[in-house]
């Protein structure tokens, strides 16, 4: 069963990997990547009578969902993309294995930061207050 707003996984990983192409032409810019584990009760309230959190131990287990975005506001020329999809429990592993392949190819092509200036900086820093 999939809700309308979210991908089936095979739509999201085609789109991930969509996203970490239109990244590699870019010397900047970010992707989130986030997940959290899907509550089924969010219309009742957060803390239990006892002082401790109603869903810490469910009765069954519960879906993931897993978000992407490029991050872009409002403001961005490009347009803000977001992905999500829900993954359930019996899902997890196969989803993860497919998850790790998609972001390492995505994250192959990145170039390290250039730490040099940062260094450089600190270093006129020290001298500085050492003087």
């Amino acid at each position: 069963m999939m809700d309308a707003q979210h991908q089936s996984h095979d739509q999201f990983f085609e789109k991930l990997d969509q996203l970490f192409g239109a990244r590699k032409g870019s010397d900047h810019g970010a992707i989130y990547l986030t997940q959290k584990r899907l509550t089924y009760n969010s219309g009742s309230t957060p803390m239990a009578a006892a002082g401790d959190f109603e869903d810490r131990h469910p009765s069954k287990p519960m879906p993931v969902i897993v978000r992407a975005t490029n991050g872009k506001s409002k403001k961005a020329k490009s347009s803000k993309i977001k992905l999500s999809t829900v993954v359930q429990p019996h899902d997890l592993e196969s989803f993860y294995v497919r998850y790790a392949e998609v972001c390492k190819a995505g994250m192959a092509a990145l170039k390290p930061r250039d730490r040099s200036k940062n260094k450089a900086k600190a270093k006129a820093k020290k001298k500085k207050t050492a003087a």
